[in-house]
This record gives C-alpha cells, structure tokens and sequence, in this order.
C-alpha cells in the first residue's frame, strides 16, 4: 500500500531539548570504530549504509516502538501513491474540500489525520507506478478543482505534495513522509484515518481503497 523506496527509511528523534526531526537508517549507526557522529555528519560518512525497510521496522511502527518516515520518489523518478499535506488554519474544511474533489472525479482516496492532530494528509494510492511528475500534475488539478467549487477557502493551510519533486534531487532523496497509524499518536486518534467528516474509522483497514 504505502509503497515508497525500500532501500532507504527515516526514523524520527527527539532530542532532550524538545527539538525532533528524521534521519536516515543506517546499519553502521553508533557502531564503534565507524560511526563518529556527531562530530562527522550522515552525508559526510564514508561508513554509511542505508538500512532497508522490512515487516520487522513496520511492525515496530505500528507497535509504537519508533516512528518510521518512508521516501516516495523513487530512482526512476516515479511513485506509487501521492499524499496532499494540510497544516494548521482551515485544514478540516479544506482538505473536505479536496476530498470532495476526487469524490467528483471518483478518484479513490483516504484522509488521516497526522500525528500531532494538528492537520491531515489526503492519500491517492496507484495501482502501478506512475511518473511523479504526472501524479503531482494530478494533486494540483485537484486543489485547483477544490479552490473553484469551495472559493470562501482560502487553501492557507496547504502545505505540500509527497512526492515534492518531480525529478530525484542529486545527492538526496526527495521528501519523506511518515507512516500512518503508529500506535503512540494512535492513541489519542491522531495518526488513523478518518471519514469524510473527519471522524475515525473503527476499521483502519478497511478504509484503504485499493
């Protein structure tokens, strides 16, 4: 379903001070002798291994051991799902609005809340890889869909599209985006998907269009 690169993940930290943010896995992390972060950053390691994403990550995930971020652009510059991002401000009646888009276009989709409960994502899920150019040419006919039927929204709180590169950035990764359903926030309804109205869906599974 949630079919990013499986050659590379992000686990997401949070630092005494309250600061958090995502780093990519890596075998050789605080291995002795060949990681010396922090004084030789990520990029800069010559001893850098990426660590693949397998059943046992995502399982942590889902039993609230880490917090797992996947990349959805791929090498050869496709995905196989796209997710709008709303954050803060109107984002209940905006990403409806979207919703309400591909509901008009009969676009299958799925609306989670996000971790912090402070916004939502709005999944489209790809039965085949597509070129992300084209999905992202898809998510903005949508919004711009959404803007001329709900024209009192003022779409501020859109933040994004995952991917948000068309094209792989040299050296890099794209954006990542984190996995839904991850049991801490699911605890207090974030992190789960929700019906058009925004209410959680007692079956998470069931929700899933494809």
């Amino acid at each position: 379903m949630f079919r990013g690169r499986t050659d590379v993940y992000a686990n997401r930290w949070q630092n005494k001070q309250g600061r958090s943010g995502y780093s990519v896995a890596c075998d050789n992390e605080w291995v002795q002798g060949l990681c010396h972060k922090p004084r030789v950053k990520c990029q800069d390691c010559k001893h850098r291994q990426f660590t693949e994403i397998n059943d046992q990550i995502i399982y942590r995930h889902l039993a609230g051991q880490q917090v797992v971020g996947i990349y959805p652009l791929m090498h050869d510059n496709t995905c196989c799902f796209l997710a709008a991002d709303f954050d803060k401000g109107q984002w209940q009646e905006e990403v409806k609005a979207m919703s309400k888009a591909c509901q008009n276009f009969e676009i299958p989709h799925a609306i989670e809340i996000s971790r912090s409960g402070n916004g939502a994502h709005l999944w489209i899920f790809f039965n085949e890889k597509v070129p992300a150019k084209e999905a992202r040419l898809l998510g903005f006919g949508l919004l711009d869909k959404a803007m001329e039927v709900y024209p009192n929204l003022s779409f501020d709180s859109y933040d994004r599209l995952f991917p948000n590169q068309d094209i792989m950035p040299e050296g890099g990764f794209g954006n990542l985006i984190a996995l839904p359903l991850q049991k801490e926030a699911r605890l207090s309804g974030n992190s789960s998907f929700v019906d058009n109205e925004l209410n959680v869906i007692h079956d998470q599974g069931s929700t899933l269009p494809i």
